[in-house]
């Protein structure tokens, strides 16, 4: 088997004597390999507008029903995409970085394993415990109008979304960011006419929402699945022989790691959401639109993440932690410009956003309110989400931990002292988010220096 060029590998992991290249070289190559996979991310945003609008046709109640179905929704996206499936870039990439092919084709098998068990644990414990989920946090009328939804989106779709996120990220391993984009841009685009399609057309409600990303998500797995068996890494898998325990290790040693740190994520959002269940189901909804347009910055911010992962996963793997550290913080700084500028002005003018998701006057007043605190930390929260990707590659993921455990500190317990000992109200819950996703930048971004990044 053939060695395969990937950017910033090396055929030995010693230390690199060569010229590095520029800051403008380095961003060139974060743009080359951002380029396709923010594409990807912008139609996924405008999906996902489009499917907060179609939920919020269905009334507020299924608006309520959809905010407590979200957190857990984006934590089953962000542990396939950005969670475990850095786990999987990181492995591929230190592989090929330290130039070891066929290291990474046996990673693939085992990569596979990990995501159809990660879909079977969201399949079985949000379609058991759905029903009653929502009728804790928003009550039973919210349940009665999205139990259905989420028994189809995880029940019938949690498995090919695991695979498909999976497949995608043994690609970008392989520095094929441009192929796992083209193939995932399909599935975006036929999400929200689907969606809508059977959503109302059909009469489905809410449970046309989850059908049809069920739907999506196992026609996406075929073709991604065919693309990885011929090749499209740039290597063929392995997928004979013993299973290994370090090859597991390989994924897990980052992957479980960020998923622990998804969780935690997700968990700040369903806090908060319990928390503002004391001020209505139309706090709840309202909530549900601001935590969407926060969560729409991951994605975003994957575009430039995903290929730090690589970058940083090949440089590391190579020796060469000087340019690994310089790559992060290239990507970072931009990461930070880009989403920064969208927050700004998304508090500057906050109900133009809203508009465009209910009618609900009442929704729209509060989700505005939420928007013009949170929107301006946009930044600060992108800059650590870069850091957060660009340390998988690394191996070094202690920083990340610690800005997670912030982040929840200063939404849920911060936000609930704002809100109930200072009497700031719902108004307090917000600067408590706005201050947890500023201090999970600070500490991610803390964490990429010299004295952590470096040979052990």
């Amino acid at each position: 088997m053939h060695k395969i060029p990937h950017p910033g590998a090396r055929a030995n992991p010693a230390p690199v004597t060569t010229a590095e290249p520029g800051n403008l070289a380095l961003l060139r190559d974060i743009g080359k390999l951002a380029a396709p996979t923010t594409l990807l991310a912008a139609v996924q945003l405008g999906s996902q507008f489009i499917e907060t609008a179609i939920a919020a046709r269905q009334g507020t109640a299924a608006l309520a029903g959809w905010a407590v179905i979200l957190p857990f929704s984006l934590l089953m996206q962000q542990m396939s995409t950005g969670a475990m499936g850095g786990g999987v870039v990181a492995a591929i990439a230190r592989a090929l970085g330290g130039g070891k092919p066929t290291e990474a084709a046996v990673l693939v098998k085992h990569a596979l394993a990990i995501a159809v068990t990660g879909g079977l644990i969201f399949a079985l414990g949000l379609t058991l415990f759905a029903g009653a989920m929502l009728s804790a946090v928003a009550g039973p009328d919210a349940a009665s109008a999205a139990t259905a939804y989420a028994l189809w989106l995880f029940g019938v779709g949690a498995i090919p979304v695991w695979l498909t996120n999976t497949l995608a990220s043994i690609l970008r391993g392989g520095g094929r960011h441009a192929t796992a984009a083209r193939s995932l841009l399909g599935m975006w685009l036929a999400y929200p006419p689907l969606a809508w399609a059977m959503a109302e057309p059909w009469g489905m409600g809410m449970a046309g929402i989850g059908a049809a990303f069920a739907l999506v998500s196992w026609i996406a797995t075929a073709v991604l699945a065919a693309m990885v068996a011929m090749g499209g890494a740039g290597f063929k898998p392995q997928l004979g022989g013993q299973w290994s325990w370090a090859m597991f290790k390989r994924i897990l040693s980052v992957g479980a790691v960020a998923c622990a740190l998804a969780t935690i994520a997700n968990l700040t959002t369903i806090m908060v959401t319990a928390q503002l269940k004391a001020y209505g189901t139309v706090a709840v909804a309202a909530y549900g639109i601001s935590a969407r347009l926060e969560f729409m910055m991951i994605p975003l911010s994957f575009g430039i993440g995903a290929a730090l992962t690589s970058l940083v996963g090949g440089a590391a793997g190579a020796g060469n932690w000087p340019r690994a550290r310089r790559t992060a913080w290239l990507g970072g700084g931009l990461a930070f410009l880009v989403t920064g500028l969208f927050g700004a002005i998304t508090a500057w003018s906050p109900l133009a956003f809203v508009s465009l998701f209910t009618p609900d006057p009442e929704v729209a007043k509060i989700a505005a309110m939420a928007l013009a605190v949170i929107g301006p930390a946009f930044g600060g929260f992108c800059l650590g989400m870069a850091m957060y990707f660009a340390a998988m590659g690394a191996h070094r993921m202690g920083w990340p931990i610690v800005a997670a455990l912030s982040r929840f500190g200063l939404a849920v317990g911060g936000g609930y002292v704002l809100a109930n000992t200072l009497g700031l109200g719902m108004q307090g819950h917000f600067i408590g988010v706005a201050l947890g996703i500023s201090s999970y930048g600070l500490f991610a971004a803390i964490g990429v220096r010299k004295a952590v990044w470096s040979a052990r």
